[in-house]
Parts: structure tokens; C-alpha cells; sequence
């Protein structure tokens, strides 16, 4: 795994894990099953606080892309963002149905609220 944080960035560090991770995921540079460093091992490559670190993996864990195994470590899920983005979107369309909305409008709310 190949991750390095710009402090110069106006960016904050725990967002640029992230994203560091998760394109790796998405690009497959990461396989599901990998193992992710401990947090406090990759803090102090990266000379963070392992508070960022642990951030970061609390939001990757949050949106799917990894799982959290205990003492066993952080580990890729796999296809997680896209399990999530099906999970979202399913869940949206039930609420969207409950309200009467139709689809064309669902759809608008959408592009507004992406827009």
C-alpha cells in the first residue's frame, strides 16, 4: 500500500487517508482481504496522530470499503462503496415511494442536492 499526506494541502489529513485508501480499493490496487496496517503503525509512517489514522478507518468503515475484525485488524471489504451506494439508493427509493413522489421529481431532488 502506497499513501503518503501533503501538509501542505489544504486538505485535512484524515480525508486524505481516506481518499487514499478508498482509490486504491476502487482502482483494485487493493484486493478485498488485505490486511491495512494498525493505525498506530501507519500513523507513524505517515507522522500523523494515530487519532487521523483512526478516523479515516472509522469512514472507510462506515461507507463499506473495509471491516474492522477486532484484534484481528482492518481488512478491504471489497465491492463496499458500491454495496453502499445500492444500499442508499434502495433505501431513498422506498422513502421517495412512501411519500408519493414520483420518479422524475426523485430524480430532480437528486441532481439538486448532487449539484
Amino acid at each position: 500500500m502506497r499513501l503518503s499526506v501533503d501538509p501542505a494541502s489544504g486538505v485535512p489529513p484524515f480525508e486524505q487517508v481516506r481518499d487514499g485508501i478508498r482509490s486504491q480499493v476502487d482502482s483494485g490496487m487493493l484486493e478485498p482481504g488485505f490486511r491495512l496496517p494498525p493505525v498506530r503503525a501507519l500513523a507513524a509512517d505517515l507522522g500523523l496522530a494515530a487519532n487521523t489514522v483512526a478516523r479515516a478507518y472509522k469512514e472507510l468503515e462506515a461507507l463499506g470499503v473495509v471491516e474492522t475484525r477486532g484484534r484481528a485488524g482492518t481488512f478491504v471489504a471489497g465491492r463496499g462503496v458500491e454495496r453502499s451506494l445500492r444500499e442508499a439508493a434502495a433505501s431513498y427509493a422506498a422513502t421517495v415511494r412512501t411519500l408519493g413522489v414520483s420518479d422524475a421529481e426523485a430524480l430532480e431532488a437528486v441532481r439538486r442536492a448532487l449539484g
